[in-house]
């Protein structure tokens, strides 16, 4: 697979993208440009709920390897996107309670390629984003995940917040990090549980906290106030691990 492949450059190709039903996380559309066939590829993106982003001629020039991008340019999913029941499935599939990631507005493809590797390597069912304000399935994220996002899905919801409910009716709790809570040591992370990471900058929002059950801090002792959001993910994840291999 070459990752280039996942960007997609001119009005027919794009149009047909979207028509075909392929997964389009970004569209970046000259500013000003109202004419017919953009207009078509701006419907399409709003049915899909596409994120569009208005730039100038000179950021499109500078994103175009083509050099003929004719006012358009979309950042295709370089993989497709789970639903949340394939995540609860293959726990049942393992005979496992649910452990699943749940990131909020998390922005850089680094991160969110570390973190599916990381879901993986701790045995995650799955991995769940928001499909607005955050980062998708990029040619960067996958890369950086190492190859995991071909084991470990990733869905797309609309609401995280209302995706926490919905799995609460199934059983699952609720942990997020962050540096205003209790301990992680302190909290019994067993059973079915969702793992709930923030964005970079300000970490996970306040409506998701408040459908988390336990907000969890990481001990720190150094000079600088946190971790990189991968690296919380990763610490948070291992204490989960550590409890759920003493439960067995």
């Amino acid at each position: 697979m070459r990752y280039e492949e996942y960007t997609i450059e001119g009005r027919n190709a794009i149009t047909e993208a979207f028509r075909s039903g392929k997964t389009i996380d970004k569209l970046y559309v000259l500013d000003g440009c109202h004419d017919g066939a953009v207009n078509t590829i701006k419907t399409l993106a709003r049915k899909q709920d596409t994120i569009v982003n208005y730039v100038t001629k000179e950021r499109l020039d500078q994103m175009s390897s083509t050099g003929k991008h004719q006012g358009v340019i979309a950042q295709a999913a370089a993989y497709e996107y789970a639903q949340v029941e394939d995540i609860l499935q293959a726990a049942r599939d393992k005979d496992e309670p649910p452990f699943v990631f749940l990131l909020d507005e998390l922005e850089d493809p680094h991160n969110l390629g570390a973190i599916i590797r990381t879901a993986n390597l701790c045995g995650a069912h799955g991995v769940i984003i928001p499909k607005r304000r955050a980062v998708g399935l990029t040619a960067s994220a996958v890369k950086a995940s190492a190859g995991a996002v071909n084991y470990t899905p990733v869905a797309k919801v609309t609401n995280i917040a209302k995706t926490i409910e919905e799995l609460k009716e199934q059983g699952l709790w609720f942990v997020c990090a962050d540096m205003a809570g209790e301990v992680m040591y302190h909290h019994n992370l067993t059973g079915p549980i969702g793992l709930v990471i923030g964005s970079e900058g300000s970490g996970v929002s306040r409506l998701v906290r408040e459908k988390c059950d336990y907000v969890a801090s990481i001990p720190m002792k150094g000079n600088i106030d946190s971790l990189n959001a991968s690296v919380a993910a990763g610490v948070l994840a291992y204490e989960i691990v550590r409890q759920r291999m003493g439960a067995k």
